[in-house]
């Protein structure tokens, strides 16, 4: 079966590749998908993200059944024409379960093939989210233990550090 992983991934964190690695070890093929939303305000622009997410599945991940793929638009949309019906949304919190639930129901409602299922973030990588690493980097804070090497080595490289 394929499962598709999707988000902005900026930039992709320990976090996210956790959901990635067990979801590869669940599915036939995981699909992480990284959607270029020209409404959010981006550190990397999506083709660099896109690279990034590619090197870390690369170097953490490495599993075999993993295709990164770069959209814009909507989730109901790629899933639809890539014959993808299920999806996965990570969860940290009370809240993003909220969100994700309205997000789940409407892309249900627009594409009544499509399953999400939710996955709870492990405990390690519970506070982890791609905004707390850029304010924490922009800041000047130590984030290596929350990125992989080759996005650390990329948001230091954005703000000007070696």
């Amino acid at each position: 079966m394929r499962v598709m992983y999707s988000g902005s991934f900026d930039p992709i964190t320990y976090g996210h590749l956790d959901l990635i690695k067990r979801c590869s070890e669940k599915f036939d093929e995981v699909i992480v998908t990284v959607f270029d939303n020209n409404s959010k305000k981006h550190l990397f622009s999506a083709h660099e993200r896109k690279k990034l997410v590619e090197g870390a599945v690369e170097s953490v991940v490495k599993n075999k059944n993993i295709k990164v793929d770069l959209t814009s638009g909507m989730l109901v949309e790629y899933a639809r024409k890539n014959c993808i019906n299920l999806v996965i949304r990570g969860l940290r919190a009370v809240s993003d379960y909220e969100y994700e639930l309205k997000i789940a129901s409407i892309n249900k409602h627009l594409y009544p093939e499509l399953e999400t299922i939710f996955m709870v973030a492990s405990a390690e990588y519970s506070f982890i989210s791609s905004s707390i690493v850029k304010e924490v980097a922009m800041l000047g804070g130590d984030i290596s233990k929350l990125v992989p090497l080759n996005v650390l080595q990329e948001i230091n490289k954005k703000f000007g550090r070696n």
